[in-house]
């Protein structure tokens, strides 16, 4: 057997200011040898294929991985590129079964579907009857394209993504069952007509996820992944699905899909937020006798295509003459510079954030000492790490600052504790992070708080001004099903 693996992803906000070019991916993940190199979330699948390849003695040819931090559409010249290079090698590679590491919502000028478009090329390259198995996201759009071009996908089924590792180990046991023709997978998904965000980590989804791997592992299920989709992406596609895949049965894996996605939609009273704004939140921290309290600054997020620049909750700390609160990460080069060439001890004035675009408010002049400068950081997700570039950390009277030269969201306390700061003394940290903060703040805060605050991805979900999806999702409706028969 001959195994073929490549990764391209990147998560596309349509309603982002930054568009995602060649720099975007280099900043983060460009590599035509990534398994020789440390696993990051992307690449985590790689590695596993080709140490489950290996181990039975199987041959690996290993193609492009590319990974950008989400961000907004992606040049056309861009994706093109890397998608032919991924294509080209594959052709040559001539594999019994191909392994890919994508993420689901890639948008680039002229695709709305990436993933799909990748996909329908590879089957037309190797054939009807090599097995393409495609592992996502959740926060996927999960289009015809991509169901009728793989034979298998799998989704992490954890939010924050911690098990990118566990669900690639799932992805490479059944292409290789599928390949010595011990089982033959057939997939069917079903329409929540949902758009919102589903937290793993706390009831009713804890359950939810649960009960799906003990369908796994005692059912009639192959698989089963919940298609969160990413609410910021303009495509006709965007919403929750549930796939099934099951053992030469359509009916079994319909069923399925249908049942799991009914069983979301009756949990929708508990999954749908219900938030405090910025004040409401900054009164939780003044009312506590605890620390640390950790906020989500939810609506600036990197990993869904927020600057994370932006300043409304530093600003309303400051306007409050707060104290013992640090934020981060926040992503500003030039303040980042400026910081470096000071030193480390010294005391300038530094105007941060507000830079990229109206969502991410109006830039804040400080008076500010460095506290710590440290080169070449990452934090911890899953079981890779990801690049945050140059830290900083600045003070002004009791408010820290981690600023950060790459673009990315808070994954880990190291992100802070790294510089020098001591977490344990702070009566809050607010992250600019939606979900994956909590693997590594959940375990150290008082209570975990989520903003419904202003920025570039907005909670709202009912309020996202979609062009190419219909009206009919909860919670623009309440009730999507109305007068039609379920999809």
């Amino acid at each position: 057997m001959k195994v073929f693996i490549a990764g391209l992803a990147t998560e596309t906000n349509s309603f982002s200011p930054m568009p995602t070019g060649h720099l975007a991916f280099q900043d983060t993940f460009v590599s035509r040898s990534a398994t020789k190199e440390p696993a990051n979330l992307f690449s985590a699948p790689m590695h596993v294929w080709r140490t489950l390849s290996e181990g039975r003695g199987w041959a690996v040819c290993e193609g492009l991985a590319a990974f950008a931090q989400p961000s907004g559409i992606t040049m056309r010249a861009t994706y093109e590129s890397y998608r032919d290079e991924i294509l080209s090698a594959l052709a040559m590679a001539a594999p019994d079964i191909v392994l890919l590491s994508l993420h689901g919502a890639m948008i680039a000028e002229g695709y709305d579907d990436c993933e799909g478009d990748l996909i329908t090329r590879a089957r037309a390259l190797v054939g009807p009857d090599i097995v393409i198995g495609v592992e996502i996201d959740p926060h996927s759009h999960l289009t015809p394209a991509m169901r009728d071009g793989a034979d298998l996908i799998v989704a992490y089924k954890e939010y924050p993504h911690t098990d990118s590792a566990d669900r690639a180990r799932d992805l490479f046991d059944l292409a290789a069952r599928t390949a010595l023709g011990q089982i033959r997978p057939v997939m069917r998904d079903y329409n929540c007509r949902m758009v919102s965000m589903y937290h793993t980590t706390r009831a009713p989804m804890r359950a939810f996820v649960d009960q799906m791997l003990a369908e796994e592992k005692h059912g009639r299920a192959l698989s089963l992944s919940l298609i969160h989709g990413f609410p910021w992406g303009d495509v006709a596609e965007v919403g929750t699905r549930v796939l099934a895949i099951c053992d030469n049965s359509a009916e079994q894996a319909e069923e399925l899909a249908r049942s799991y996605g009914q069983m979301l939609w009756s949990l929708r009273a508990e999954i749908a937020p219900d938030w405090p704004d910025i004040d409401a939140a900054l009164d939780k921290i003044e009312a506590s006798h605890a620390g640390p309290l950790v906020l989500a600054d939810f609506a600036d997020n990197a990993g869904a295509g927020a600057p994370s620049d932006s300043t409304f909750v530093l600003q309303k700390i400051l306007d409050r003459h707060m104290k013992d609160i640090a934020l981060g990460l926040f992503w500003d080069p030039g303040a980042v510079r400026l910081c470096q060439d000071a030193g480390v001890g010294a005391r300038l004035r530094l105007r941060v954030g507000g830079k990229v675009a109206p969502s991410s408010g109006q830039p804040v002049d400080m008076q500010v000492t460095v506290r710590a400068v440290l080169p070449d950081m990452s934090q911890r997700m899953g079981e890779g790490r990801m690049p945050m570039g140059t830290g900083v950390w600045i003070e002004q009277d009791g408010v820290h600052l981690v600023l950060c030269d790459t673009r990315t969201q808070a994954f880990h306390p190291e992100g802070f504790t790294d510089l020098g700061l001591d977490l344990g003394k702070l009566r809050a940290v607010v992250v600019k992070s939606s979900q994956h903060f909590y693997a590594g703040f959940g375990p150290i805060a008082t209570e975990v708080v989520y903003i419904n605050g202003p920025g570039t991805i907005s909670p709202d979900y009912g309020q996202i001004p979609y062009s190419k999806r219909n009206n009919q999702f909860w919670p623009r409706m309440a009730d999507p099903w109305a007068g039609s028969s379920p999809a």
